[in-house]
């Protein structure tokens, strides 16, 4: 079938790509728009792809642009030179993940191109940003809000939070999940008999306080540590020193597997999930669809996500153990919350569901007059 319409796909490393949330959605966005007649063009950083991926749709067009590969500058800089190449070929629509990429929404507003804008969290909230960083990604969604067609939230709550300061509407879209037919135990672990972790290393994902949580529980249990930093630094460091000395502990870094993943993930006794920022974590998501029973940080976006298919922790995290030994120690609570948050990942956590919902924006947003604001 002849592609009728075109879209650019900018601020993820590209397709395909398993670093986080945005890579996974376009792992499996781009090939349903492929699908729905879309001709498909997602932009991305040398190496961050895997090319011989045997999923790798190749009617998807990866375009690589240049940017400085450094924490602080990296989404800032590949954005510019990915909007200035969209600019020039002139798609339908653009989907843009991340407001860091919002101080370049006009270079696209000035081609009259519709730019649908997924805002991810709320990032000049997150305490692993310094003073400025804060600043930054604070006056990008302001320039977000004024320049982009639509915006995309992951959760209600972020919605709700942008309709407060910006006073935007937009589309909820949360992040999807695959239920797995049932898979082994990883070697050397016991079904519903270790904890899980699987996060960035980072602050506001309660990782200082999992691991001093892990100290303790690591006497009796199992814990499976999957994440890193992604730069290295101290968190890495506790964690590495704390695998070394302790035989219970197992630290797997990141974990690009998705069978592995799911299998850890389905046989866990209990899923930590620390992050107390942000909106639907794709990760939680995959999480409830493999049936993990969850610990969870007591936040309004865990609750959106989880209902009431969880344990909660304090949100300043001092009862991680407490709660962790008591869903190890209940089979029937392990059961209960497993197969409440499997069916709610079904009825509302769908990848059908997300991608028909993106379809349906970009072909809307296509649709109107190019460059005027709804």
């Amino acid at each position: 079938m002849a592609s009728s319409k075109s879209v650019a796909v900018i601020g993820t490393r590209g397709y395909p790509s398993y670093y986080g949330g945005f890579e996974t959605a376009v792992r499996r966005l781009a090939p349903y728009l492929a699908d729905q007649g879309w001709d498909v063009t997602v932009y991305g950083r040398a190496g961050a792809t895997t090319d011989n991926d045997p999923d790798l749709d190749p009617r998807i067009t990866r375009k690589v642009t240049a940017g400085l590969e450094t924490q602080s500058l990296s989404t800032l800089s590949y954005g510019l030179s990915a909007c200035i190449d969209a600019a020039l070929r002139k798609p339908d629509v653009a989907l843009v993940m991340n407001v860091a990429n919002g101080f370049w929404l006009p270079i696209l507003r000035a081609r009259r191109i519709p730019v649908l804008v997924n805002v991810d969290g709320i990032e000049w909230e997150r305490a692993k940003w310094s003073t400025l960083a804060k600043w930054v990604f604070h006056t990008s969604a302001k320039w977000t809000a004024k320049f982009g067609t639509r915006m995309i939230y992951d959760a209600h709550e972020i919605g709700r939070r942008w309709k407060q300061e910006f006073k935007l509407d937009g589309a909820f879209i949360p992040y999807g999940g695959d239920i797995p037919e049932p898979l082994p135990v990883e070697p050397g672990l016991e079904d519903r008999g270790y904890v899980l972790v699987v996060a960035r290393f980072v602050p506001e994902n309660t990782i200082v306080e999992f691991i001093e949580a892990a100290e303790a529980l690591s006497r009796t249990r199992d814990v499976v540590i999957v994440g890193s930093s992604g730069y290295g630094g101290e968190l890495d460091e506790r964690v590495g020193k704390l695998a070394e000395r302790a035989p219970r502990v197992t630290w797997l870094g990141h974990v690009r597997d998705d069978r592995k993943l799911m299998s850890l993930w389905q046989h866990a006794g209990a899923y930590f999930h620390g992050h107390s920022v942000g909106g639907t974590n794709p990760a939680l998501v995959q999480a409830m669809a493999c049936g993990a029973p969850i610990v969870a940080r007591d936040t309004a976006y865990t609750r959106e996500v989880l209902g009431e298919n969880a344990l909660f922790v304090q949100p300043d995290g001092t009862d991680i153990a407490e709660k962790i030994e008591t869903l190890l120690s209940d089979r029937d609570l392990q059961e209960r919350l497993s197969a409440g948050a499997v069916e709610r990942a079904r009825e509302q956590y769908s990848w059908e569901l997300v991608c028909s919902s993106y379809a349906r924006e970009l072909d809307d947003a296509a649709a109107r007059s190019r460059g005027v604001r709804r």
